[in-house]
């Protein structure tokens, strides 16, 4: 089940337009016009984009009177910030071989 949620996020961040309305969140909340005045594009496409970062549980949209803002949720993010953390350590380790091999190399030379 993690993992199909993680497919979720990891789909929903691969659009650069929806990452970009996630950069934007990450200063606070922004209702759908605000959100779509960087866009060349129209009210709905954004309005599809939010429904796919809703979806990923990576925005919520709330009602306030006829206002209604958008919001970062971080959880999903920290998600799939975490899966990824899981792979440092072996990039790390191998980054740290192939410095110690360039090394020896050099010494060799």
């Amino acid at each position: 089940m993690a993992d199909d949620r993680l497919s979720v996020i990891f789909g929903a961040l691969a659009d650069p337009t929806r990452r970009a309305i996630l950069a934007r969140l990450a200063q606070g909340p922004a209702s759908v016009n605000e959100l779509a005045e960087p866009f060349a594009m129209t009210l709905p496409a954004v309005s599809k984009h939010l429904k796919v970062l809703e979806r990923a549980g990576l925005i919520s949209r709330g009602r306030e009177a006829q206002w209604r803002p958008c919001k970062l949720e971080a959880e999903g993010l920290q998600e799939a910030s975490e899966w990824v953390d899981r792979y440092r350590q072996f990039w790390e380790s191998s980054y740290d071989k192939l410095d110690a091999h360039l090394k020896n190399m050099m010494k060799g030379t």
